[in-house]
């Protein structure tokens, strides 16, 4: 049976020690009402030397165990703190000692918002990329130099430690671990109890590997959102800015310094790749596809389809129905 644990540290946020704990149990009364034994968990919240461990706005948690009685783990949790994080690490070295051990052994580490800072006071974190809650950035470069903090994501992962920037991004990666240790069908269940407006976007936006395609600007988030909710209706980007309440020009602003694109492109690039879909996955005439992604232009969506792919909507869908061809009946393995 897979273990995981989630430390339970004094002044802790709650919310960064109980969205893993009911995302995890959830996910395990799921598994066993589906009658699958074999995918249950072990799931133990525990403290550092107490196991009565009192969180951030008065919360009081009763964990199982303290660190010195914790058994190996798959997964550990450090969520993060209110107030200075730096203060908390200096009161437990205990815990940077205990991370490191369990990391070598196998485990893979999840620091929730400033639980960054206890993930790379171990030195783990060195060379690698790592994130943390935004106000804290300076103070974190400042701290661990040789840490290469990526301040434009909200997920960063490499060699089995995650660091998240904020605390929605925990129920992202949540659906992560969820699908990793349930599989899919659990995941999905669990996002919609959980995350239904954010749908499966931990495969998108959020765990990109690509920096530019993610940020802090939340408002620009929720913006993106919608435009991926909606991307095949007929879409003004004054009226759009109307919605958000921003002028266009903030709105054009704002989109561009956390994208790195302006709203139109993102737009665009959000219609041809759903086209792209179709013209893969359907029967569907080039027109009635343009008009499926929100285009009633056909000759204008064939131009900038084009313009993007440098392949007409036609000659894409040759191009890739013969690839699709070749692999399905090509019995040697792709090397």
């Amino acid at each position: 049976m897979k273990q995981v644990t989630i430390i339970c540290i004094p002044r802790a946020l709650g919310s960064t020690v109980t969205i893993p704990l009911e995302m995890l149990s959830a996910a395990n009364d799921i598994a066993k009402a589906q009658k699958q034994p074999d995918k249950l968990i072990g799931i133990e919240l525990v403290g550092i030397d107490n196991e009565t461990v009192e969180l951030s706005g008065g919360l009081t948690m009763k964990c199982a165990k303290i660190l010195k009685n914790a058994a190996n783990s798959n997964l550990i949790f450090i969520p993060g703190v209110w107030g200075n994080p730096r203060a908390s690490v200096a009161k437990h070295h205990q815990l940077q000692n205990w991370i490191k051990d369990q990391y070598r052994t196998g485990a893979t580490l999840c620091a929730v918002t400033t639980g960054a800072f206890f993930v790379a006071a171990t030195g783990l974190l060195n060379g690698k990329a790592a994130t943390t809650h935004w106000r804290f950035f300076d103070q974190f470069q400042r701290t661990y130099p040789e840490v290469k903090l990526q301040r434009k994501r909200f997920i960063t992962s490499i060699e089995n430690i995650y660091c998240t920037g904020s605390v929605n991004a925990v129920r992202d990666i949540m659906l992560h671990f969820i699908e990793q240790y349930f599989g899919e069908s659990i995941a999905n269940q669990i996002s919609r109890h959980f995350t239904h407006e954010l749908k499966k976007s931990y495969e998108s936006l959020i765990l990109s590997r690509d920096q530019k395609t993610t940020h802090h600007d939340e408002e620009i988030i929720k913006l993106q959102e919608w435009l991926q909710e909606n991307y095949y209706l007929y879409i003004r980007i004054s009226a759009v800015a109307d919605k958000f309440r921003m002028s266009v020009r903030s709105l054009n602003r704002r989109f561009k310094l956390a994208t790195d694109t302006t709203p139109l492109q993102y737009l665009q690039g959000l219609r041809i790749k759903h086209a792209k879909e179709l013209l893969k996955q359907s029967n569907l005439i080039v027109a009635e596809v343009a008009d499926k992604v929100g285009y009633q232009d056909v000759s204008y969506f064939t131009s900038l389809f084009k313009k993007l792919n440098a392949v007409t909507p036609n000659e894409y869908r040759q191009l890739v129905r013969n690839k699709l061809f070749v692999t399905e009946n090509n019995p040697r393995p792709i090397q």
